[in-house]
């Protein structure tokens, strides 16, 4: 396989991070497009478990992280977190982490309806992060 074929075949793991909850969408470069998985509903030791079974079963080349920004595009508390999370996840699982400004995602989620707004907040993060990529 041409290293072109493959990485148009590598998959990645997106996740919408909140304190609560965590909500993970799943896509490929093959067609450039996510989908909403589930909402993580734990903390600590306990997100992390159900984050690594989902890489296991997944088995990404990547991560992406939704990072959350002021309308003016000022930081805030929560900008802080899930950079903190970012981190975590490349230094648990070793994988590339790539950060997204995910301004408005929830927003976007309920507006189309979204049965799990956390879940289809990841899947518009990912979807934005295949937008961006060249």
């Amino acid at each position: 396989m041409s290293g072109g074929a493959r990485a148009a075949e590598q998959s990645f793991l997106a996740f919408d991070f909140g304190v609560r909850r965590v909500g993970v969408a799943g896509g490929s470069l093959v067609l450039r497009q996510a989908r909403p998985l589930k909402t993580i509903a734990a903390e600590g030791d306990a997100r992390f478990a159900a984050i690594a079974a989902l890489i296991a079963e997944w088995q990404p080349d990547a991560l992406v992280v939704g990072v959350p920004f002021h309308p003016d595009g000022a930081e805030h508390d929560n900008t802080h977190r899930a950079r903190r999370f970012a981190r975590q996840l490349h230094g648990r699982f070793k994988l590339p982490v790539h950060e997204v400004d995910e301004r408005y995602t929830t927003t976007e989620a309920r507006a189309a309806g979204a049965a799990d707004l956390d879940a289809a907040s990841a899947a518009l993060i990912l979807d934005q992060f295949f937008r961006e990529m060249p």
